[in-house]
């Protein structure tokens, strides 16, 4: 028997994949916590383009789409109210959306995402960053 199979920990219910997809210490499909799981659902609906996934074209907020976009005020208002239905949404079962700030700072914009997780009770902020040139 291989060594890493030796002692090997019960595994357990894996519904939680951790993103980006990797392997854990046991080359098994790594899996992370409830709280990880929810920001990283996050993550991915902010930076998907809507069209990107086949059996969901429009899932996403395409935040990606707007890099070459001139980085304005106006935008990150417009991108605040895109973000908000999107996170009602796809993820008002397993969240509940507190504030939601889009800020422009120079190349940057800046999204700060405030929410009530539903399973746990518990509040949880996520901060996401991505440059325009």
């Amino acid at each position: 028997m291989p060594e890493y199979l030796v002692n090997l920990p019960r595994q357990k219910n894996v519904t939680n994949i951790d993103f980006p997809f990797h392997f854990d210490r046991y080359h098994r499909t790594a899996s992370t916590s409830d709280a990880s799981h929810i920001r990283d659902l996050i993550e991915q609906l902010l930076f998907t383009t809507p069209g990107e996934r086949v059996n969901r074209p429009d899932f996403g907020c395409g935040v990606l789409s707007l890099i070459f976009a001139p980085n304005s005020p106006e935008l990150a208002t417009a991108m605040q109210i895109t973000i908000q239905a999107s996170i009602e949404h796809w993820l008002s079962d397993l969240i509940d959306l507190q504030t939601l700030e889009v800020t422009s700072v120079d190349a940057s914009l800046y999204i700060v995402v405030e929410y009530f997780v539903q399973s746990s009770g518990e509040s949880q902020t996520a901060t996401f960053r991505t440059t325009m040139p």
